[in-house]
């Protein structure tokens, strides 16, 4: 398991133990350890100390190529070794890539896209090139969106690509509860750059008796000015989070139009709180939950995201029916990360013949 270079699994395990991890984790990085259970050994990348004028040559590298070259390298004995490779991002299959093709054995590779299709256009011809060669070490491309898998299909008609829903641990969930009360509570989080932040800002100025908080290290601060009613700051531990959660009568899920399924760690996070959610109609998200589960608005409308918001405030018995069908299909649907692991696991017995 390929992870980039600041998710150490054993450093993952002991943030996820003094649970300072934010978030609904497993306890190896992504739930990837998991498969351990499903007859696979799996050996996780290493962070490896470094000076700083090492590290200073190695993020230029990534910046100028894309991908982390130099901390693929120092996993190659470990690559070597292994039946099939799996990534977490185009960052890192690309550069297992480039470390593959130079080498004697050649495990299989799972390319893992999440970011690289809503940015080809804008790739300069000199790394849409290196891209296709190095794409072509890859046995497998998987992607999390149908969006992004019609994009890849359409850049790649002879490679195969499949799409793997992501999932997060799922097996505790939060019974919905009316959230009638006063004033109504907004929760927004994400860093993800496709959050729509200001779409959120300008929403909360027509609803009335609203409180909003942002938990986000991006959002830019400058919104909470002339709106008493939003505060933006993050969440240090899992204690804080949840407690937000248990709080909110809504968690809204603002975005730009993407192809990643942006927002669907945050979407599942509160179906399993057993909140209401507001989402923002893109990035095939509704391949994950339909409309009778979630709410959504068009993107960049904030006339439309008022309304919706309006609507929860004004029938919360509606909401909470919501949410729990939203529990109800993640459970039928086995949406988490059991699924999302199983399906790993599944194409690599298929690669290597087993």
């Amino acid at each position: 398991m390929h992870l980039a270079a600041d998710k150490d699994a054993v450093a993952w395990r002991e943030a996820w133990l003094a649970r300072t991890l934010v978030g609904i984790n497993d306890e190896t990085p992504y739930g990837y350890g998991r498969a351990t259970t499903m007859g696979c050994r799996v050996v996780f990348s290493r962070t490896t100390p470094e000076a700083l004028p090492v590290k200073v040559v190695r993020l230029g590298l990534r910046v100028l190529t894309g991908f982390d070259a130099i901390h693929a390298f120092r996993q190659r004995r470990a690559m070597g070794e292994a039946d099939v490779v799996w990534t977490h991002t185009e960052s890192q299959y690309l550069a297992v890539a480039a470390i593959l093709a130079l080498s004697k054995r050649r495990p299989k590779l799972l390319g893992q896209s999440v970011w690289l299709f809503d940015l080809w256009n804008k790739l300069t011809p000199l790394h849409k090139l290196l891209y296709r060669r190095l794409i072509r070490h890859v046995d497998v491309l998987t992607v999390h969106s149908s969006e992004n898998f019609a994009v890849a299909k359409a850049l790649f008609p002879g490679k195969r690509i499949v799409l793997v829903p992501f999932g997060i641990p799922s097996e505790e969930m939060t019974e919905p509860v009316p959230r009638a009360g006063k004033p109504f509570r907004i929760l927004s989080i994400g860093n993800d750059r496709h959050r729509d932040w200001t779409c959120l800002a300008s929403a909360l100025d027509g609803v009335d008796d609203a409180e909003a908080v942002i938990l986000s290290g991006t959002a830019p601060r400058s919104l909470t000015q002339g709106r008493p009613n939003l505060e933006i700051k993050q969440a240090r531990t899992n204690g804080e989070l949840f407690a937000q959660f248990a709080q909110a009568s809504v968690v809204c899920v603002p975005l730009k139009p993407n192809g990643h399924a942006s927002g669907i760690t945050v979407i599942q996070e509160a179906v399993l709180a057993g909140v209401p959610v507001i989402a923002t109609a893109t990035g095939g998200l509704e391949g994950y939950f339909g409309t009778d589960a979630v709410r959504y608005v068009p993107p960049g409308d904030p006339d439309a995201l008022r309304d919706a918001l309006r609507e929860i405030a004004g029938d919360p018995e509606a909401a909470r029916q919501r949410a729990v069908r939203a529990q109800r299909h993640m459970v039928e649907a086995g949406i988490g990360a059991q699924s999302f692991i199983r399906q790993h696991v599944e194409l690599s017995h298929d690669l290597v013949g087993r």
